[in-house]
């Protein structure tokens, strides 16, 4: 009779620790509470089918989807003849992922992008060259993208309150007549969501000032600053919080940044060591050739920048386009009249080449050869007409978003209620974990 009781007690720990497990790995995928009893059925029911698939452990975050007892049958497919199994939709609301178990190299897997940008200053030709034209790639290819306008990071430093909404919707602005589409991809306000704070809040706990210490962004902005906000030092562990609330896989980023996914990996890591898996480590996304950083117009040896004081360092999308002609006018190069690509030497032009090759889409060789029996001077007025030309639709649709500030505010909120969905998810997980709230 004892050995009966034993046993009893111990098929209801089991059943207990898998109830655990669905409504943990349901709130972290975008699942509902809601399926939990019947999806907890179908897995005694399925015990003798081969394991999941590995799409099951990595899917991506998606808002929650409420099932009846019908349709988690549709989940739901198991061939166990064959020894696999077939994820015939996932919890996902807009994309079909299949996976065989039989090898993983079989496995479809959907990645999710992250990507956050500030709205403090305009953005320029080197942030759409460099990025943006990056992201809008990124939106058709089927991932998973969220595009984040990141207004907590731009107070780390002094922002005038009667203007910083409106550069966050003038960002917005830009971004969507870059091309970036809120219908194929969640565009958002970080402030909107308070789980980013939050996270953030708890990442801290496990990271050292130390190691904050030693990033190279923190060193190269405190060095111009007489007293050193806080915001600061730890604005990097609120930039993994962005990162790990929504479970992201890649992040595009430019090398200054590299460092930065890497302790967003190191706190996803350290947290599933003390508290259990929890986060993916995300990985940094490099982008193509033409995702080189531009060099400023009036510094070729450092970056365009949109921190800059001379504003004739960079070309604002939304400058007319005789400021833009006048900005390649004065750009500075060097006393060589020929045009060729020597980014030791000659800085300048070289860079005036990059700028060229991203925005026409010809080699080096190909401008070289165009630019025979051009100066310096003449190449940088065709460069300017070029860089005109391309740009002259987004800074009619910009402008012509900038009216509807209502409808960008939408975009926004629509935007962060998809974001609050899935951010919820996570942080209620971390509570749990942490132990700020009791087991699930």
């Amino acid at each position: 009779m004892h050995h009966v009781s034993s046993r009893k007690e111990e098929k209801d720990r089991e059943e207990e620790r898998k109830k655990s497990q669905m409504r943990e790995m349901f709130l972290l995928h975008g699942g509902s509470t809601q399926v939990l009893p019947v999806a907890t059925s179908l897995l005694r029911h399925t015990a003798a089918a081969p394991p999941p698939c590995r799409a099951f452990s990595s899917m991506k975050p998606q808002p929650r989807v409420s099932l009846n007892h019908q349709e988690v049958g549709k989940y739901w497919t198991s061939k166990q003849a064959s020894h696999r199994w077939r994820w015939s939709r996932g919890f996902h609301t807009n994309h079909t992922a299949h996976c065989q178990h039989t090898s993983p190299a079989h496995a479809t897997t959907r990645r999710t992008i992250f990507s956050g940008i500030q709205p403090t200053g305009e953005l320029h030709l080197g942030n759409y060259l460099g990025a943006v034209r990056q992201w809008v790639q990124l939106q058709e290819g089927g991932d998973d993208v969220l595009f984040c306008v990141v207004d907590l990071h731009s107070i780390t430093l002094p922002q005038d309150p009667t203007t910083l909404y409106s550069q966050t919707l003038g960002m917005t602005a830009s971004l969507l007549a870059c091309g970036i589409d809120p219908s194929r991809a969640v565009v958002f306000q970080q402030s909107r969501v308070p789980e980013h704070t939050q996270l953030a809040w708890v990442l801290g706990c496990l990271t050292t000032m130390a190691r904050l210490g030693h990033l190279p962004q923190y060193k190269e902005k405190s060095a111009m600053q007489k007293e050193i906000p806080l915001g600061l030092y730890v604005y990097p562990v609120l930039q993994a919080a962005d990162i790990l609330l929504y479970h992201a896989t890649h992040v595009p980023v430019g090398e200054d940044q590299l460092q930065h996914i890497q302790l967003a990996a190191d706190l996803a890591r350290i947290f599933n060591n003390k508290f259990g898996k929890t986060f993916r480590a995300p990985r940094s996304l490099v982008l193509g050739q033409d995702a080189a950083r531009l060099r400023s117009l009036r510094q070729p040896t450092k970056k365009m920048s949109k921190s800059e004081p001379d504003p004739r360092s960079r070309v604002a999308l939304s400058d007319p386009p005789d400021v833009v002609r006048e900005k390649f006018k004065k750009a500075v190069t060097d006393f060589t009249s020929e045009v060729y690509y020597d980014s030791q030497e000659r800085p300048g032009v070289s860079n005036l080449m990059v700028i060229d090759r991203a925005v026409t889409g010809r080699n080096f060789e190909e401008i070289q050869a165009a630019s025979q029996g051009l100066t310096t001077a003449q190449y940088k007025l065709v460069l300017a007409d070029a860089v005109v030309e391309h740009l002259a639709p987004i800074r009619q649709h910009y402008n012509h978003l900038l009216q509807e500030p209502g409808h960008l505010d939408q975009i926004l909120e629509r935007g962060a209620q998809q974001a609050r969905e899935r951010a919820a998810n996570t942080w209620s997980v971390v509570r749990h974990k942490v132990g700020l709230l009791g087991k699930l």
